[in-house]
């Protein structure tokens, strides 16, 4: 074979390994194949009422609950009805075929005492597999779930219960507080964990405790397929709101997700795949929608990426970012649909968000973004950041490529874009924006683009003034 030769097929190889992962058909069209697999679960007509197992106004109603679910799961499945009124509950695990229908003026409170939330569960914290506390509503293995309804559930954290937790004072941590383990902003029980999955800790080991003090999510469906999500509120979570993971066809629609306090994400799909999240209220203290797919060793050891998410017709006010890919993202995320949102807040830090690190890693590609109004956010219409919580160098680069941008307007940030790629490398690459006008921009250099490839404008305009296309390289700045 000639050198030629060589290179001919080398070249032919990693065309074809790039258009693997590329959607075959034109890539809204791909989106429509995609919409067309996802579909919810549907219930036989039966129904049983918690009120018919023990339940009443006022009252812990945990095992009325549990009775009901296992009664519905035995029958082959249906609905179980929690009627208007308010009630209290500990941790809620569902089986396959069971819907949990919160009638219209239903307030479901969840106990604060962590004890209820035992025995630990295996979940997920951060991106990395452990035991610990049950999320308050919690399914493992199961087929067609559900959580529907017009009620509220309410986790009742705040900086007296839950939140503190976080080790901040922010959020009420105060100095001899919980634990000795306990100190601002680093909690030893996330360092804990976070050194079981460096150094490979068989998983049935990680078994947290009481001190570790990691907050459990409010909704986490693990290993689960036929998910819906839909017309509930959800507010005042421990940690985040809705934890998809490791699952298959999922909905997510018409929720209304309000609730500020740390690492209150609103909705975080994780190495899940055919998702729709559509319709739905954000208002949070953290990330609007957060999809992930592990951290570090996990991620690439479990090696499932998040694919084939579409994000549409959604309002999202307060969050670090509308729609983000990442931290924890080690296995990869592809096949990403926004379309159709309003985003508006002076304290909403940025629209669409890519965050990774040389120690996480991860391939975000065919990312596609469209219709998007922003009234206005804090800082940049699209933000990549590769260096996340100032990780400099590491083994295991991320890659962010084939990123669309179109029909995006803006009235106020201090970024168009802000790309904070590494100086030396162009691991961004293939970034097109079109038919976009980004008003009230505020910083003097518009656009901050460092270690990217090939960002294209067409019809774009920023403060009234057309950006021209270009091919931008390390610290080139437009």
């Amino acid at each position: 074979m000639t050198i030629k030769t060589f290179f001919s097929h080398l070249l032919l190889l990693l065309v074809c390994q790039s258009c693997a992962n590329t959607p075959k058909h034109h890539p809204w069209q791909e989106m429509e194949r995609v919409l067309a697999r996802i579909v919810p679960p549907r219930f036989p007509g039966q129904s049983w009422n918690v009120r018919d197992f023990g339940a009443g106004e006022g009252q812990d109603i945990t095992r009325a609950i549990a009775a009901a679910i296992a009664a519905c799961h035995a029958a082959g499945g249906g609905s179980v009805i929690i009627p208007a009124g308010e009630y209290v509950t500990g941790a809620i695990t569902l089986k396959s075929n069971v819907n949990l229908h919160l009638s219209e003026g239903t307030l479901l409170k969840f106990s604060t005492n962590p004890k209820d939330y035992t025995p630990f569960v295996l979940s997920r914290w951060e991106g990395i597999d452990c035991y610990n506390y049950s999320p308050l509503i919690y399914a493992r293995g199961a087929e067609n779930v559900a959580v529907t309804g017009k009620g509220v559930l309410d986790g009742q954290a705040d900086n007296a219960r839950w939140w503190p937790w976080k080790g901040s004072r922010e959020h009420g941590w105060q100095p001899g507080m919980s634990s000795q383990h306990f100190r601002p902003g680093s909690p030893a029980g996330r360092e804990r964990l976070a050194r079981m999955n460096e150094e490979r800790v068989p998983v049935e080991q990680r078994v947290m405790d009481e001190e570790d003090c990691l907050r459990p999510p409010f909704i986490q469906f693990l290993d689960c397929k036929n998910v819906l999500i839909e017309g509930i509120t959800i507010t005042r979570a421990p940690f985040w709101l809705i934890h998809p993971l490791l699952c298959e066809n999922v909905t997510i629609r018409e929720v209304r997700l309000e609730s500020h306090g740390p690492n209150n994400d609103g909705c975080d799909p994780e190495s899940c795949q055919d998702v729709l999240i559509e319709r739905c209220y954000f208002n949070n203290g953290d990330d609007c929608i957060a999809i992930k797919s592990g951290r570090d060793n996990d991620g690439r050891t479990w090696n499932v990426a998040s694919e084939n998410i579409i994000v549409r017709d959604n309002v999202m006010r307060n969050g670090h970012g509308g729609v983000v890919i990442g931290s924890e993202v080690s296995g990869n995320c592809r096949n990403v649909w926004v379309e159709n949102c309003e985003m508006n807040s002076a304290n909403l830090d940025r629209v669409i968000r890519i965050k990774s690190n040389a120690v996480r890693g991860g391939v975000i590609e065919n990312i596609f973004v469209r219709d998007i109004r922003v009234g206005e956010c804090k800082e940049a219409i699209f933000r990549v950041e590769m260096k996340y919580e100032k990780v400099v160098d590491g083994p295991y680069l991320p890659v962010v490529r084939n990123i669309h941008l179109e029909n995006i307007s803006c009235r106020k940030s201090r970024y168009g874009l802000f790309i904070d790629g590494f100086a030396d490398r162009n691991q961004v690459y293939d970034v097109f924006v079109k038919n976009c006008t980004f008003e009230g921009i505020q910083d003097r250099t518009p656009n901050r683009i460092t270690g990217a490839g090939n960002v294209a404008f067409d019809r774009v305009f920023i403060n009234g003034q057309k950006i021209e296309s270009a091919n931008i390289t390390n610290h080139e700045r437009l």
